[in-house]
């Protein structure tokens, strides 16, 4: 299966606007293991004031500005361009999110369902600096491992998460996917991904019985991978709880 969806620009927090892929009620709630994906954009005098989570784990990468992670278990951090913040829920956290230097504070937000077995487990956060980060430079194509091979980030789902980089009229084949169900965000650019043209803030996603996805650049392009088994068990959204 390949589906193309299209992003809903939907408002969150105090004024952050989003472009989401999903949870969508009208159209797509999740894919699982994956139950939220938000391009964010915060100005000054917007972001996300201290509310709870349970059930699942998320990872915040960011494009540009700074934005201050605080919570209830004593963190208080700032991620800043091309680093990621990671918090796994688990049985429940409260955490606030807001803007820390003059914007655009831009990035990803994106949300990974625990299995059930996992649901009550401590929550913990994760700060890592894009220096920490491999980034792999080939033939036009380059790949910020944000998850996956010598990734220090930290996770309980085992998933791959990158951000990609395609120079124009370059092609890349995403490999070793069967068996995973996964999604390809287009930030920028256009891209065609099995015969499929993509603009900004369209995506891709496809099921467990892909072997391979190709992606061919008609001009230079940035969008974000991700790939993981689904837990193949019921997903409970409301809010900030996935049950």
């Amino acid at each position: 299966m390949i589906e193309v969806l299209d992003s809903t620009s939907t408002m969150e927090g105090q004024g952050v606007k989003v472009n989401r892929l999903f949870p969508v009620s009208s159209r797509r709630m999740n894919h699982d293991p994956f139950v939220l994906f938000d391009h964010f954009s915060v100005e000054q005098g917007q972001g996300f004031d201290t509310h709870p989570h349970r059930g699942f784990e998320a990872i915040t990468f960011l494009f540009s500005g700074s934005m201050r992670h605080k919570d209830n278990l004593g963190n208080d951090s700032v991620v800043s361009p091309g680093g990621a913040q990671i918090f796994c829920a688990g049985r429940g956290i409260s955490h606030s999110e807001m803007p820390e230097g003059d914007g655009p504070n831009n990035g990803i937000q994106f949300w990974i369902s625990l299995e059930k077995k996992l649901k009550t487990i401590e929550p913990t956060y994760q700060l890592v600096d894009a220096v920490e980060l491999p980034i792999i430079s080939i033939d036009g194509v380059s790949r910020t491992i944000i998850v996956g091979d010598k990734s220090p980030v930290k996770m309980q789902n085992n998933i791959k998460y990158e951000y990609i980089a395609i120079e124009d009229q370059r092609t890349y084949k995403i490999q070793d996917i069967e068996g995973k169900s996964g999604l390809i965000y287009l930030i920028s650019g256009s891209v065609e991904i099995q015969g499929n043209n993509l603009t900004k803030a369209q995506s891709v996603l496809f099921d467990t019985n892909n072997k391979s996805i190709t992606l061919n650049a008609h001009s230079e392009c940035r969008l974000m991978y991700a790939s993981g088994k689904p837990h193949l068990e019921p997903i409970i959204q409301y809010g900030p709880y996935v049950d």
